[in-house]
């Protein structure tokens, strides 16, 4: 018996998973809202890495050189806690949207998605509409099947290589990449990564598509975790459609009928082939394809649309956006202050433990560090070492240090203790200091024990 009830519990389907989904083409408001942003999305993907500042690539994922370029500012392994901030962000961002709008990611922005709906754009161009594809799928192996089937995996490899190299432009300067490409001089091991990333993405979207939305990515399983009465979902009026029957168009609808005329349009445009009628299923990514087809339907046969439609049952819980708003500006004003003030200069001073110290010709210690030194900016840097802290300490053969842009310098001191020192332990403050700012570090000076 079918359940009619608009507020109907989440459905768990058990799909078919060798079965092939077929869909039909659709157009409507809804695709071409999707179309738009995954144009744009595509293209700030494959143009990003094309894209100059300074001179220099603007993104750069460099792992040879542990470095992080976007738009002149340089992150190394030291940063990494930039990344605890943006996963924080976009984290509560994703929960914050998934409250009030549902899967809207799923639905416009996933990866997955895009790349999937490309590849069904590129199979509709080969093997025709829902009907020509059915059919071919029947028929035995001929020559025509054999070409348009052919073509369109051709298509599809042309498209997964593309998308595998514009990724590894994202860890490796983008032109000398295409010119080793083109010229054959790439290197084994970057092969294997462009073919590795190529064959995911020709898996992925072209043969799993929407497999990996329902039994790989986590994402849909704890969906229903965010879906609340107040979140907008795809919903089938069923107190508007039901009881549904077929029925002739330019007729007058007939008595005791709902607005619903089982077409199963519905059904035929979705991209994870389920039934929305019967009721929210956590298979749906909101797509809205079901919605286009059945305003188109209810069009033509002069009903009000909105049979489907994106909807919630109650207003939005305004205290728990609050709270997702309130953590989201909180994490991203803490880290607009921690990059404000990140060090551009990295200083690490080391004692040397295996001399702890050395009694001169003038009574007085010497103790010797490693610094460590690592500019993370692409200019260069004239640095002062001091110990403003320490009177009497002296640094000896103290030099200003220039430091070329995004260098790492190893540097060896001595420093001397004051006449008569008596401590046998002491802390040193190091300042260095360049023209925009100062960076402090401290360590042990060690002497003999009186």
């Amino acid at each position: 018996m079918k359940n009619f009830d608009n507020t109907s519990p989440v459905i768990f389907q058990t799909a078919d998973i060798d079965k092939e989904i077929i869909i039909k083409e659709q157009t409507g408001s809804w695709q071409r809202l999707r179309r738009l942003i995954a144009t744009f999305l595509m293209v700030i993907f494959a143009g990003l890495p094309f894209i100059e500042f300074n001179g220099q690539q603007a993104i750069l994922f460099d792992i040879g050189a542990q470095q992080l370029r976007f738009f002149g500012l340089i992150f190394y392994p030291q940063d990494l806690l930039i990344f605890f901030f943006v996963f924080v962000i976009a984290a509560f961002l994703l929960f914050f949207v998934s409250a009030r709008y549902g899967r809207l990611w799923c639905g416009f922005l996933c990866p997955q998605t895009i790349w999937s709906f490309m590849f069904f754009w590129t199979q509709f161009r080969f093997e025709g509409n829902y009907q020509a594809q059915k059919k071919l799928s029947k028929l035995p192996w001929s020559t025509d099947k054999l070409t348009r089937k052919g073509l369109k995996h051709v298509a599809w490899l042309l498209i997964a290589f593309f998308t595998a190299t514009t990724f590894m432009s994202y860890f490796t300067p983008v032109k000398p990449l295409y010119i080793a490409i083109f010229t054959g001089e790439l290197s084994a091991l970057f092969w294997g990564w462009v073919l590795f990333f190529a064959f995911a993405t020709y898996t992925n979207a072209g043969w799993i598509k929407e497999k990996m939305c329902e039994h790989m990515c986590p994402y849909s399983r704890f969906q229903s975790a965010m879906i609340g009465d107040e979140t907008k979902v795809i919903t089938y009026q069923a107190s508007r459609g039901e009881p549904r029957a077929p029925r002739k168009l330019n007729r007058e609808k007939p008595d005791g009928l709902g607005d619903c005329v089982d077409c199963n349009l519905c059904v035929q445009v979705c991209p994870v082939g389920i039934d929305i009628r019967q009721g929210f299923q956590y298979q749906c990514i909101s797509c809205g394809l079901c919605i286009d087809a059945c305003n188109q339907v209810m069009t033509r046969f002069g009903y009000a649309k909105g049979l489907i439609a994106n909807v919630a049952n109650r207003a939005s819980n305004k205290l728990r956006s609050i709270a997702y708003i309130s953590v989201i500006v909180v994490f991203t004003a803490i880290f607009a202050v921690w990059l404000a003030n990140r060090s551009l200069i990295e200083v690490s001073i080391i004692k040397d433990r295996n001399v702890l110290y050395r009694e001169n010709l003038d009574g007085r210690f010497e103790n010797s560090y490693q610094i460590k030194l690592l500019n993370k900016t692409n200019q260069a840097k004239r640095l002062i070492l001091s110990l403003p802290e320490n009177e009497g300490f002296t640094i000896e053969n103290n030099k200003p240090i220039l430091l070329d842009k995004e260098e790492n310098k190893l540097l060896l001191i001595n420093v001397t203790s004051p006449e008569g020192h008596s401590a046998q332990f002491t802390e040193l403050t190091f300042m260095l200091t360049s023209e925009q700012e100062k960076v402090i570090t401290k360590s042990k000076f060690h002497a003999k024990a009186w």
